[in-house]
């Protein structure tokens, strides 16, 4: 694993160049002036994708309905089976790997996400990674593509009803998407994405019941198609949603981003938003020990299996300083000088003598490397 500890924030300013000055910690009410609509903005709504969302919602209910009463147990088991692939896929792959660089992935690894997350239905990878780099280099400005500011239901699903915001689109042509255009897989998915969703995402997972257990055509489209793209398409937005309206800024207190235990259990460890947005490039998204987070375990387990490699996560002490300089106050530790609070969290695994010899100088190479990478070049971590 590498620890990175970008250090303070005179350290940063002095080493990473002005293009690369981490935003995301930015008061929300204090956008950058480029970011800041200068014409009115009128909103568009786009009508076949909203009808087609108010389908998708109505339709649901009477499938969870059947879901209830009339389908076989083999077939819940298998939609549940593909939420789960679906889930982690956009977790671990889309988000934690592909948009943040947080940790290597073998090629046999990168397929088995790519296929993954083509199931889950929300548009192909390169795309899915452009905008969520970009929600984090303008967070909740009108660059944002799903910009909370702008209320729950537009940062939920609203957004993918309207047409972007003009300043989503001309900042979207600035983000750095060089790594995701030079490989072979992304592009490939990207290319073919209507196909490969149509076989991944509709054929098979519809086929399987019907052809091996003799579900009933009606309860194999309604339940393992509709019901399943619902589920997982609304548990991904509380993450834009939720985790931007209602909890604590542990460790920033200045920005919209919140820490939510019930989204971290439904997203598979995504709802600790306001580390993330902190430390966008930890592979474990959240404070080390923080549960639930079943995707940091899974990619625990394919370092294990040899599959994951080179993952990037945040010192104790780096979090402990962040924590206690800019957090709400709603860290169970913030009451405790920086010494006591780095000896707690070494208990985790370090010893105290181990965090405390730390230096802001063995990060340096860090900081440079960033330079080279375009995912952390969007949001190289915040000013610590």
């Amino acid at each position: 694993m590498t620890i990175c500890e970008p250090g303070e924030s005179k350290l940063m300013a002095d080493i990473l160049p002005p293009d690369m000055q981490p935003d995301q910690n930015q008061d929300p009410k204090s956008p950058e002036p480029d970011v800041i609509s200068v014409k009115p903005f009128h909103v568009q709504i786009v009508w076949f994708n909203a009808v087609g969302f108010l389908v998708l919602y109505v339709t649901t209910v009477y499938g969870l309905y059947q879901a209830c009463f009339s389908s076989k147990g083999a077939t819940l088991l298998w939609t549940f089976v593909l939420m789960g692939y679906a889930g982690f896929s956009t977790t671990v792959g889309a988000h934690r790997l592909f948009t943040h660089r947080s940790f290597k992935a073998t090629t046999s690894l990168i397929v088995i996400l790519i296929i993954g997350q083509t199931l889950a239905g929300q548009n192909c990878l390169w795309v899915w990674v452009r905008d969520h780099r970009q929600h984090h280099k303008f967070s909740d400005t009108d660059a944002d593509p799903h910009n909370s500011k702008r209320g729950f239901f537009f940062s939920h699903v609203g957004w993918l009803m309207m047409k972007k915001h003009p300043m989503v689109i001309e900042k979207g042509r600035t983000i750095d998407m060089t790594d995701m255009s030079s490989d072979p897989f992304v592009m490939f998915q990207k290319r073919f994405y209507k196909s490969l969703f149509t076989f991944f995402g509709v054929l098979i997972p519809v086929a399987v019941p019907w052809y091996l257990w003799n579900e009933t055509l009606f309860n194999c489209f309604i339940i393992a198609l509709i019901v399943r793209l619902w589920v997982t398409n609304n548990i991904v937005w509380l993450v834009n949603s939720w985790a931007h309206w209602s909890g604590t800024k542990p460790y920033d207190r200045k920005i919209a981003a919140v820490e939510s235990f019930w989204v971290s259990l439904l997203c598979l460890g995504e709802g600790w938003h306001n580390y993330h947005h902190v430390f966008p490039w930890d592979y474990r998204t959240s404070e080390a020990g923080a549960w639930p987070n079943a995707s940091t375990r899974v990619i625990d387990w394919l370092q294990q299996l040899e599959l994951a490699y080179d993952l990037k996560a945040a010192t104790d002490r780096m979090v402990a300083r962040k924590m206690l300089r800019d957090g709400d106050g709603s860290h169970p530790l913030a009451d405790l000088p920086l010494e006591m609070v780095i000896k707690h969290m070494g208990s985790r695994g370090k010893t105290p003598e181990e965090i405390l010899t730390e230096r802001e100088e063995d990060s340096i190479p860090q900081l440079l490397r960033v330079e080279a990478d375009p995912a952390m070049r969007q949001h190289p971590g915040s000013s610590i």
